[in-house]
């Protein structure tokens, strides 16, 4: 019945009616380490994935499932698996199918905490990330190999509001045996769904739009399900091949469709521990049931904002993909119909660029400043002096980010105290 549902009624419904027990009809927060088995036998074939059920929470919680259930649906995949943070759902996502000596391509336009993930952790472990220019499809394939184990990009990028042409790199992927994996966070499902467009892995900071009111930390992974993994088991040996710290489960036989995030789940999670709290899985529920509203009253204060800076003498330049001066309007009319999210980035004009943002930042009064995104809440942050800061002037050149850059993440306030709030701002630069 659910696949025949609207979104809106995905966001609000999907993956629980009401609870069988209590007849309640908001998701019981399951707050337990632990589930009972009814003998050794039940347990010993929970723990060789022969029946379904609960074995520890840091694996899987009836609340936590719930919300799996109904971000897959949201993105049209055939099964999630949340996690602690957004990053820890990047991290799972491609520890899942790479060891040392592989390599992935990616976007180097990404979130300062995903750049420092790829430019340096990922390399000590043996993993090379190679980055190519968003803009520039072809740029990606140039630098696929013989141990390119994925592609990866945002669709929306954070800070600069970039839009990636993603049905071209599934493409690509695709031509090459690998899977495309994408963050699609800024967005959220609402906006675009890049499994319909040829994704085979979407990965959210749950934190941001999905929960969007700033209370929770959380991540999810969402698998496709069409990716055949199969065919390709020399690139994928843990896949198509006996798991050895599993029990030597071949993924792909017992899962099927659902392998990539099987195996996400017993391996990455259980191995390395990065689970969500079953509390922030309820938290994060009740903020999924608001998304539509909460999206499309962003995207438009979100453009309001942008007209208003493009226009204001104290501003260099803007970056608002929703506008059509932005480079990639045209992808963003074509994939998403013109809307482009709640994320904004602007240039002060000023010779003293940090110092710029320094004043602009401390005469906010309505915004406030910190470096979440995605919250009901209006806020703002210096990305060169917070978020980015650990990267060196090349990287800040290569990631797009300047001095005098300012990264504001639109809320659901009334636009006109947006709007007088950034005027006597830009008034103290």
């Amino acid at each position: 019945m659910t696949e025949n549902w609207k979104f809106e009624t995905q966001a609000v419904r999907a993956g629980f009616d009401w609870d069988p027990e209590t007849r309640s009809v908001v998701p019981p927060i399951y707050q337990t380490t632990s589930f009972a088995f009814d003998d050794t036998q039940h347990g010993a074939d929970l723990f060789n994935l022969k029946v379904p059920g609960n074995i520890y929470t840091r694996i899987m919680n009836p609340t936590t499932d719930i919300l799996e259930k109904r971000v897959a649906a949201l993105e049209g995949g055939v099964a999630a698996l949340a996690l602690a943070s957004g990053m820890t759902a990047i991290s799972y996502a491609i520890h899942n199918i790479t060891e040392a000596g592989d390599n992935i391509v990616s976007a180097a336009t990404l979130y300062g905490g995903t750049y420092t993930l790829f430019a340096h952790q990922l390399p000590q472990m043996g993993v090379q990330v190679r980055f190519a220019d968003h803009r520039d499809p072809a740029s990606f394939e140039t630098l696929i190999d013989g141990q390119t184990r994925a592609i990866f990009c945002e669709t929306i990028g954070n800070p600069l509001g970039n839009v990636t042409d993603v049905p071209a790199l599934a493409e690509i992927a695709h031509r090459h045996g690998i899977p495309l994996i994408v963050d699609n966070t800024v967005p959220s499902p609402y906006l675009f769904r890049p499994v319909e467009h040829g994704a085979d892995v979407v990965v959210h900071a749950m934190t941001k739009y999905l929960g969007g009111h700033g209370n929770s930390i959380g991540g999810v992974i969402v698998d496709s399900g069409k990716f055949p993994w199969a065919e390709y088991a020399d690139k994928f040996p843990r896949l198509s091949s006996p798991e050895v710290s599993y029990h030597g489960v071949v993924y792909t036989e017992a899962f099927g469709a659902a392998a990539y995030v099987a195996r996400a789940r017993t391996v990455p999670l259980r191995n390395l521990g990065g689970a969500l709290s079953p509390f922030n899985a309820f938290l994060i529920l009740q903020g999924i049931e608001t998304l539509p509203l909460r999206m499309d009253r962003i995207c438009d204060n979100a453009m309001a904002v942008a007209n208003f800076l493009a226009e204001h003498p104290k501003v260099a330049s803007v970056q608002y993909a929703g506008r059509p001066d932005h480079p990639d309007h045209a992808l963003v009319k074509k994939l998403m119909g013109g809307r482009a999210s709640g994320v904004i980035s602007f240039r002060i004009q000023a010779a003293d660029g940090r110092a710029a943002g320094a004043r602009f930042q401390d005469a906010l009064k309505l915004f406030l400043r910190l470096v979440n995104i995605g919250d009901a809440k209006s806020l703002a942050c210096h990305p060169a002096s917070t978020t980015h800061r650990q990267l060196d002037a090349q990287e800040l050149a290569q990631a797009g980010v300047h001095e005098n850059m300012v990264r504001l993440s639109v809320g659901v306030e009334h636009v006109d105290d947006l709007l007088a709030d950034l005027d006597q701002a830009l008034a103290a630069v």
